[in-house]
């Protein structure tokens, strides 16, 4: 089992950057794929990013492509979602979710994923 806690949301302009951060508790971080989701106010949650348990593959929306980036540290049990040009319409709350699926790439699809944080809020203003 894992725990997730979230960091790095805020308040920033459009064009901006934040990095996102989600620390994972447990000795087997390394074994879990590892995927960024977000919920705007009023919709659901969709899938923003995701990497591979080996680390060797990430995959994104279409909407972040080129923009933001997934990266993982193992020492450290954290996996960091990278925003960069940040628009409006990327406001939301921003979770990380955790798996240990091994069939089927990419994954995400957030029935995919077991193990979820409490999510941190991002703003961009225009």
């Amino acid at each position: 089992q894992v725990q997730l806690v979230e960091s790095g949301g805020g308040l920033v302009q459009a064009g901006g950057s934040l990095r996102l951060s989600c620390a994972a508790s447990g000795r087997t971080f390394s074994t879990y794929t590892m995927g960024w989701f977000r919920q705007a106010p009023g919709k659901g949650r969709e899938f923003v990013a995701a990497m591979h348990w080996s680390g060797g593959m990430t995959y994104y929306a279409d909407s972040v492509k080129g923009r933001f980036t997934i990266s993982r540290d193992n020492a450290k049990n954290t996996v960091y979602l990278q925003m960069n040009s940040l628009k409006p319409e990327d406001t939301a709350d921003y979770y990380c979710g955790a798996t240990n699926r091994r069939a089927g790439w990419p994954i995400n699809r957030e029935y995919e994923y077991g193990y979820w944080g409490q999510g941190t809020q991002v703003t961009v203003s225009s």
